[in-house]
């Protein structure tokens, strides 16, 4: 069965089960869960725990008779098994399937894997496990929920942000700090309790304590520029570029969307449906709720000229001489800093055919 996350408390309040899947790469939230399952598995007697970890040439055999032994003077077990790859091969697969039929009272196996791709969520080995057991996967917080994550997070060490706009600044302003780094998020938080005591938090007391540790991932650009939010843009860029990311990966990602885009554009322009061409384009999930508000304020001459800047960067990232001598986005040369080229790139999206964009250092 699959059990959401927040309601793994409710469900371990009744006892543990004898199998638990918890796959995810929410490093924090996964570890949060197994450390409740774990504790739930201790006070219901299963206090002898062994770990075992999949590496190359790793032992199934043994990882099956660990889960068939019995108990009769010893203390019941708790089996941790770590597939750090989420590919266990044939021999696993076969493994796995015998551990999910094992049914031990005596055993309570939890097993972590990584994220999974559709595929191997429908693989005969996986559809075992979560028919015998509890499966959580553990999805990453987004951006738009982060706000919302950090203030349960203060609550549950009894503090809260002022009401009104004061509050909602202050946690769009933890967000902005700790976006992409969730583990430094609770760390920060936790840091946020040492600091002050419990009741509200005014934002000069949060803008002093917390750090900015966020970590930007270059494929989640297109969020920023899908929804217009200039500023995270911005941030985001400065990130990738101060983490050292490879400039070209950024662009390429920047132009894939821009694309996408003028794919799109010009199939409605053409009468094909939009969901059509959504499906067609590969766009799922929350870009499929931006992509529209982003063709309305976009045009497509303005989606032509990105391309053209585009170029033009590609050129420059790969520290390739020459000049086609043809124009950018908005009709100039691209900057001296190929950085400032790839955000005045992705304006062209954000901004559309609004007024130009401010000028980056």
């Amino acid at each position: 069965m699959q059990l959401k996350l927040d309601a793994l408390e409710a469900h371990l309040a009744k006892g543990p089960k004898a199998l638990y899947v918890v796959y995810g790469d929410e490093h924090l939230l996964v570890q949060e869960a197994c450390d409740r399952i774990r504790a739930a598995a201790r006070a219901g007697g299963f206090t002898d725990r062994t770990v075992f970890t999949v590496e190359r040439g790793f032992d199934w055999s043994a990882l099956i008779g660990a889960t068939q032994s019995m108990s009769l003077f010893g203390d019941r077990q708790l089996i941790e098994l770590r597939i750090p790859t989420g590919k266990p091969g044939k021999e696993g697969g076969e493994a796995l399937k015998t551990l999910a039929a094992a049914g031990n009272p005596d055993v309570v196996t939890l097993v972590t894997l990584p994220r999974l791709d559709s595929a191997t969520q429908k693989s005969a080995w996986f559809t075992a496990l979560i028919g015998a057991g509890v499966a959580l996967k553990v999805d990453p917080v987004d951006r738009a929920q982060l706000p919302m994550w950090v203030g349960q997070r203060l609550a549950q060490q009894g503090q809260r942000v002022a009401p009104g706009e004061e509050g909602r600044r202050a946690l769009v302003f933890i967000a902005e700090r700790v976006e992409g780094n969730l583990l430094a998020a609770h760390q920060e938080i936790q840091k946020l309790g040492l600091l002050y005591p419990q009741g509200v938090l005014t934002f000069e007391q949060i803008h002093d304590a917390v750090l900015n540790v966020a970590r930007y991932d270059v494929f989640k650009l297109n969020e920023a520029m899908l929804t217009g939010d200039v500023g995270r843009l911005s941030r985001m860029l400065d990130g990738l570029k101060g983490e050292g990311e490879a400039a070209v990966l950024v662009l390429w990602a920047l132009v894939d969307e821009v694309r996408t885009l003028l794919r799109i554009k010009r199939g409605v322009a053409s009468g094909k449906p939009l969901a059509t061409l959504l499906r067609e384009n590969r766009v799922w999930g929350p870009r499929e709720r931006l992509i529209g508000p982003a063709l309305s304020r976009v045009t497509e001459g303005a989606l032509e000229g990105a391309l053209s800047l585009a170029a033009r960067l590609d050129r420059q990232v790969k520290g390739l001489s020459g000049s086609s001598g043809s124009t950018g986005a908005r009709g100039s040369e691209p900057p001296p800093d190929p950085w400032a080229g790839m955000f005045e790139l992705a304006m062209a999206v954000a901004q559309g055919d609004s007024t130009a964009p401010r000028p980056r250092r």
